[in-house]
Parts: structure tokens; sequence; C-alpha cells
């Protein structure tokens, strides 16, 4: 064999056998399922369906929303938490995530670790109301009346362990009040009953409660953001009318099953930043109740540790039993 033919030969024989170079897949290249654990229509759904249609557009891939509702969430996540961690499983997540830690003994999923946090989507705080012709005319008013009652308040809220439930008993410990809950199967329940006076007041997210303020069938109270709420600046917060210190809100957010790839967190985070940006997304949020809040992975970590610590608080000083 001459000296040609070999190299010819074993030049043919290491192009045969040797391992091609590995190259980074492009992500997305197929439809991306953006699961959720509540029913379709509802406040989650809705706020899903608006990032999901803006990260499709930017993503070149269709973003499907897959409601799962059961357990007041947490049969999705954990079933997202158990998902492949290659991007193409996705949880638009409530504050109630972090409220579910707080009030079940188990679950089965750890809240924190078992995911990959990308950013919250959006915030929004709650507003008092209580039926028209009260005596109770303001939060101040509420809070004395508390005092002074011989007995407790009722108040409602869609069930036990819920943010509203657990914001109204933080307002009892930072007030030293006695109130009384009175959990129901959703706000439209507790609402038919304030307009009926059977109860004395409740909290909900002020778009759902704007209609019946300005028919007239509620007055508003107070509202819980750190500042006015833009769809209520005549009603002042919490804190600035009678109780300092007292700023609740809930959120929802993006998430992925723990393991994503640093770099598709990276690219989700920053196109979910350019979405919350769109003018055009911003009117439809604002018009469900919600300001758009993008955030970094870290924020919203810390954010989603941060309520799981002040509601685990709460539910140990109300005394409220676990699941």
């Amino acid at each position: 064999m001459t000296a040609l033919t070999r190299r010819t030969v074993l030049g043919g024989l290491s192009a045969l056998f040797a391992v091609p170079a590995r190259s980074e897949p492009s992500w997305p290249d197929r439809p991306i399922m953006l699961v959720h654990g509540f029913a379709a229509g509802g406040p989650t759904d809705t706020v899903a369906r608006i990032v999901a249609e803006g990260l499709s557009r930017r993503l070149g891939q269709q973003v499907v929303v897959d409601p799962r509702p059961g357990a007041s969430g947490t049969t999705a996540a954990g079933q997202v938490a158990r998902a492949a961690h290659d991007g193409y499983t996705l949880i638009a997540i409530p504050g109630g995530h972090a409220t579910a830690a707080a009030l079940y003994k188990k679950l089965s999923y750890r809240t924190m670790d078992d995911f990959s946090m990308i950013s919250t989507t959006s915030e929004y705080p709650f507003v008092f109301v209580t039926y028209s012709d009260h005596t109770i005319e303001t939060m101040a008013d509420l809070i004395s009346t508390a005092r002074s009652c011989q007995t407790p308040l009722l108040y409602g809220s869609p069930g036990i362990g819920s943010v509203h439930h657990l914001s109204i008993e933080l307002l009892a410990r930072m007030a030293d009040i006695q109130l009384q809950h009175v959990p129901y199967r959703g706000s439209a329940q507790a609402v038919a009953d304030l307009i009926s006076k059977r109860i004395d007041f409740m909290i909900d997210p002020p778009t759902l409660m704007i209609e019946f303020v300005r028919d007239g069938r509620l007055r508003a109270l107070g509202t819980t953001g750190a500042s006015r709420f833009f769809g209520m600046p005549d009603v002042p917060t919490l804190s600035e009318a009678a109780l300092p210190g007292y700023v609740v809100t809930s959120w929802q957010g993006l998430a992925g099953p723990a393991g994503v790839s640093p770099s598709i967190i990276e690219r989700l985070n920053r196109e979910v930043a350019a979405v919350l940006a769109e003018p055009a997304i911003v009117e439809r949020l604002r018009l469900l109740g919600n300001d758009p809040k993008p955030s970094s992975p870290d924020a919203f970590r810390a954010r989603v540790a941060a309520d799981v610590e002040k509601w685990s608080e709460v539910v140990e000083a109300a005394h409220i039993e676990r699941i």
C-alpha cells in the first residue's frame, strides 16, 4: 500500500468514527405549555393568556395556556414541579402559591426548591368594602367599632387560608382587634351576603368590587397597597388612613420546574419584561386592576420567600389549623 493510499484510508476511517461536535439546540423549537391551577376565565387564567399571547409573538412559538384547576392550585404546581426542565413546561403562579406553603401541612412539591423562578408579571392590592348604609364609613371606623362592640364584626372570604382571609387576620393582629371569619366557596357568595347585610365587610381585588361601589351597593373603605389604587384614587390606603405599616399586595408570576437552563430563564425573563412594557399589554392588565410588574428571577424568588414567611407567621398567630 502506498503512502498516499494509506493516508487516504486512515483519513476515511477517522472521518467515519469521529464524534461530531455538539451544538446547542435552538430554543424554543416547538410550542410551550403554560400551566396554571385555576379555572379558565378566572384572574390567573386571564393574566396568563395576556402574557402568553405576547410571549408567543416574541418567541416565535405558540405558548399554550393549560388550566388544571384543583386543590387551590397545588395540584398543577405538583405536576409542573415533576415536569421535564427543558423550558417547554412553565407555570403561572399567583400569590396563593405562598399562602399554600403557609397553610398546608404537606405538599407534593417544595414551594421554593422545586421551581425555577422567572419573573413576576403583575401586582394588585385589595379593597375593603362594606354595605352602603353600614355605620362603618372608614377603616378607622371599622377598627374602633371592632374594639368597642360586644360581638365581633363578621367578615367574608373566598375560603380558609386564602390571601383574603390571611390579609384580614394580619389586620386583626396589627390593630389588636377581634373579628369573626365567615368562609365561602368563592367571592361571589360573600359579595351577595355582604349586600344582603349578613356580614359586615370583606376584601377583594378592586376591579371585582368597583362596579358594586360605583352603583352604590357597596362602600369602599380603603385599599391595601403602598400607594392608592389607580382605579380608585379617592379611596385612601389603610396605611395612610388607619393603620401605618399595613401593606398587602398579591401578585402573579411565571416559573418553570427546577433545573431549567439559566440561558432559557434569562431569555424568558427578558421577553416577559418586553411584553409587559408594550402599551397595549399595559392597558389590558390595568383594565383588570393589575399593574405590570416584571422582576429579576432573584427578586421574584425573594418575594415568594418573604410572603411564605409572612403568611406562616399569620397562620400561627391566628391559630389557623393547617390542612
